[in-house]
């Protein structure tokens, strides 16, 4: 038996929400029309999908092996639409965008103006995680990624290399003093990570030993700690090009400190036939690249 895709997006949308209620606000739908969704899902998978608990509704085992393959339907779904909403002779319809917090918050924006200002039938889905997308599920067109994409079936551009650098506020340094080494940031606040180690690998690249417990300030969002450094928070690890955008940050231990950082920016390679996408892919090339020769 068929079941319909609506079936299994009223699937996810109760995995991930917990509750018949809350999925049902996320689609827009009634809550006995959703749950018609899932006794029909159930029906034909022969199994419980959801058991009731004190905290809503948990996915059982069953539900467990079906949410991947169902996200990858909701992908290509997704991927379908923004073909559909524009010719792919023109430049015009929706391309979504994947990139880290601070490339897409601080860096891409002003880039997509420039584009949309040319070609104003032309929509951008933006979305910003530190996670790696996976481009062949179509779960963005284009990816600006901070490591060497390994995926195969994808076209990547090496846009290029920013540094990573140590930085605080100079009334924060006003206050402290200015670390010159290793054995100075013990006398410091610190900025960094709190789950997600990621940002300690830059820091043992450098040659530091690096704990969680160092850290007075603990994020796993690049935002975040950006915004820490712009407040006096501490010391903290930033883009180099980001940081030189406020004056008010001031580079320490720049000597010790300074680890590159690639830059790629990927697409399907089944993007390069649309006019659409490649163009916004040329684009972000040539203005990536702007950004990373900028002294």
């Amino acid at each position: 038996m068929d079941v319909p895709w609506e079936h299994w997006r009223s699937f996810l949308a109760v995995a991930r929400h917990g509750s018949l209620s809350a999925a049902a606000r996320a689609l827009r739908l009634t809550q006995p029309t959703l749950g018609r969704h899932i006794e029909q899902l159930e029906r034909v998978v022969g199994a419980a999908l959801f058991t009731r608990s004190p905290r809503g509704l948990l996915t059982t085992e069953t539900a467990l092996a079906l949410v991947p393959m169902a996200e990858t339907m909701e992908s290509a779904a997704e991927a379908m639409t923004r073909s559909a909403s524009g010719a792919a002779g023109e430049i015009a319809g929706v391309v979504r965008i994947t990139a880290s917090e601070v490339v897409g918050a601080d860096v891409l924006p002003p880039i997509l103006a420039g584009f949309a200002d040319r070609h104003p039938g032309i929509a951008f889905e933006l979305h910003l995680s530190n996670r790696t997308e996976d481009l062949s599920r179509r779960d963005a067109d284009i990816a600006a990624r901070m490591v060497r994409p390994t995926q195969s079936g994808l076209v990547a551009r090496r846009l290029g290399e920013t540094v990573l650098g140590l930085f605080a506020h100079r009334r924060y340094l006003e206050a402290v003093g200015v670390p010159r080494g290793w054995d100075d940031l013990a006398r410091v606040r610190l900025i960094g990570f709190d789950r997600e180690p990621a940002p300690v690998k830059a820091l043992e690249a450098a040659g530091a030993r690096v704990e969680r417990e160092m850290f007075s300030l603990r994020t796993d969002s690049d935002l975040a700690r950006i915004a820490a450094l712009r407040a006096g928070y501490g010391v903290g690890v930033c883009q180099v090009g980001i940081a030189g955008r406020d004056p008010d940050l001031v580079r320490v231990m720049e000597r010790e400190f300074a680890v590159p950082l690639e830059m790629w920016l990927v697409m399907h390679e089944d993007s390069r036939r649309n006019v659409r996408v490649r163009g916004v892919f040329d684009w972000l090339a040539e203005g990536l690249r702007g950004w990373l020769g900028r002294p």
